[in-house]
């Protein structure tokens, strides 16, 4: 704790645990688990369910003690009907604007997780806490939670935010004008939420914090996963076409027509949608973060193909241990964190793709050099002392701020 006295927060979000792998339920457990051990007093308000697809209940409801936080967890009404919510999910984010918003309500609920006992657990727990924190924008336990609290007790927001359809719905415009701070992940995302929803509140770029000792045993890895001395490219993630995975595999494909030889990919994550059988690609699924860093270590480099990033804390992983990149470009916060940096290389499309794999395969010096700069960036903007000393400052400042009243109309917008 940076001098200041101990805080009561409470974390509110749709997905917590040990075993949940989502990027921002990991940056929510990190920062909680973190701030208890600096001698705040930590809660965490989440559901039962382990799997943000089908929202369906795994962990018993009730409270237990992860890493010295309370955890409590309540059941949501039912798992997600995809017969209902796929054809309304594409009406809303893909389909003709603008939408009604009563469509865009009824698009939240589907879009979960429907936690009947989340807005009276706020209602009656809420107040004894200096702040609440919610993670991500784009669910319902922070498009319900946010609008319990406001006005009662100070709140933070997490956006989490990158430039996606569901950012331009209308539904979303009093969640962002809620929160009476804001913490952001990178310069870009704050630039992206100031410029969509013309919102001005204290805020701080805080960043996600990393350990600079990571190492992993890429010899291991090869071992146990058949590699032998071949070279590949790893990517680490939830494989998923919204981050980028059927491209990156198009790619690589095209690649290998075009560059007959050993190098391999390996994707590393959960299979959201597994990719199309190949003898060059090897899909591990799930694993723990041993593994993972084995993965990385043993990697000519990492790529990072998602078009809708807030961070990428994969790829600060894979800096901290070293290890080269390529990047989308086509994703300003990725190519932020790759021009800011000098550790990877962006491309867009395939053309760039394949000279920035040519590059990295045959110029070992370079790649060494450009895993050695990402290092440094991550050394001296995202270690965790200095992240969670700007996270404690904006916490504190936001805990004495007079809560905003409860947003009464909806601004209208383009969604």
């Amino acid at each position: 704790m940076s001098g200041g006295r101990p805080m009561r927060l409470l974390y509110v979000t749709q997905r917590y645990g040990r075993e949940v792998a989502g990027g921002a339920e990991l940056h929510c457990r990190q920062f909680a688990s973190r701030l208890a051990a600096r001698g705040h007093h930590v809660e965490v308000l989440t559901t039962c369910a382990r799997d943000y697809v089908t929202w369906a209940d795994e962990y018993p409801p009730g409270t237990e003690d992860i890493d010295g936080v309370a955890v409590h967890r309540l059941p949501t009404a039912s798992p997600r009907d995809w017969r209902l919510f796929g054809p309304l999910n594409a009406r809303v984010t893909l389909g003709e604007k603008p939408v009604a918003l009563h469509v865009q309500d009824e698009w939240m609920r589907f879009q979960g997780p429907d936690v009947p006992g989340l807005a009276p657990w706020l209602d009656g727990h809420g107040p004894a806490f200096d702040a609440v924190v919610f993670f991500t924008y784009l669910y319902n336990t922070t498009y319900t939670g946010l609008a319990r609290v406001a006005g009662r007790v100070p709140s933070v927001l997490h956006p989490t935010a990158h430039d996606e359809p569901t950012l331009r719905l209308s539904v979303f415009d009093a969640v962002f004008h809620r929160p009476d701070a804001f913490a952001f992940s990178t310069e870009e995302e704050r630039a992206l939420v100031e410029g969509r929803f013309r919102v001005a509140r204290p805020s701080s770029v805080v960043g996600i914090g990393f350990d600079l000792d990571m190492a992993g045993d890429g010899d291991s890895f090869r071992r146990s996963h058949g590699l032998g001395d071949d070279p590949y490219l790893v990517v680490v993630g939830r494989v998923d076409p919204a981050k980028g995975s059927t491209e990156l595999f198009d790619f690589f494909v095209t690649y290998k027509q075009r560059n007959p030889g050993p190098l391999r990919l390996v994707v590393v994550g959960e299979p959201v949608d597994r990719p199309p059988p190949h003898p060059d690609v090897v899909v591990t699924g799930f694993v723990d973060d041993d593994v993972k860093r084995g993965a990385v270590d043993g990697a000519l480099a990492l790529v990072q193909p998602s078009y809708f990033e807030s961070f990428s804390m994969v790829l600060a992983e894979a800096w901290a241990q070293g290890r080269p990149a390529l990047v989308q470009g086509r994703c300003a916060v990725l190519e932020g964190h790759a021009r800011r940096s000098g550790g990877a290389v962006a491309y867009r499309g395939y053309a760039e793709f394949e000279a920035a794999v040519d590059l990295v395969a045959s110029e070992p010096t370079l790649a060494a050099s450009l895993g050695g700069a990402g290092r440094r960036y991550v050394a001296a903007n995202f270690a965790w002392d200095e992240v969670l000393e700007r996270y404690e400052r904006l916490l504190a400042e936001t805990a004495v701020l007079p809560p905003r009243g409860q947003v009464e109309a909806r601004r209208p917008s383009q969604a």
